[in-house]
């Protein structure tokens, strides 16, 4: 199986020692993306809307150098800081998803790298 890195400007660097993204085969793993804005690198906080949506944005980036689309998203890994930010994270996911509904994990963690609210990663199939 041909294992590679992938790499993008359009998502934030990785903040530690682990690639962006790794197409193993057909399958793609992104790594946690925090709501961090790849122009800028800020740190989106204070609206969890906000944060969902570019944290979204950077996996589909990722998603996108790969090869796939988010309609080849089959799991998705949500950590965020308050669980009480559930349904407002649900409203940015199931516009950002669309029909398109993969398997989901969504826990409540009590800290994330940067002290962000909330980091999502996906496992594409392609």
């Amino acid at each position: 199986m041909n294992i590679e890195a992938v790499k993008t400007n359009k998502a934030p660097e990785a903040v530690g020692p682990y690639s962006q993204g790794i197409k193993a085969g057909d399958l793609i793993y992104t790594s946690g993306q925090l709501p961090i804005v790849p122009e800028t690198g800020e740190l989106l906080k204070g609206d969890i809307k906000k944060e969902t949506l570019q944290s979204l944005k950077n996996v589909a980036a990722i998603l996108e150098e790969a090869g796939a689309t988010v309609e080849n998203v089959v799991k998705v890994n949500i950590y965020i800081r308050n669980m009480e930010d559930f349904p407002l994270i649900n409203e940015v996911y199931e516009e950002f998803f669309g029909d398109h509904k993969p398997a989901r994990s969504l826990v409540e963690v009590s800290k994330l790298p940067k002290d962000g609210n909330i980091e999502i990663e996906a496992i594409a199939y392609k």
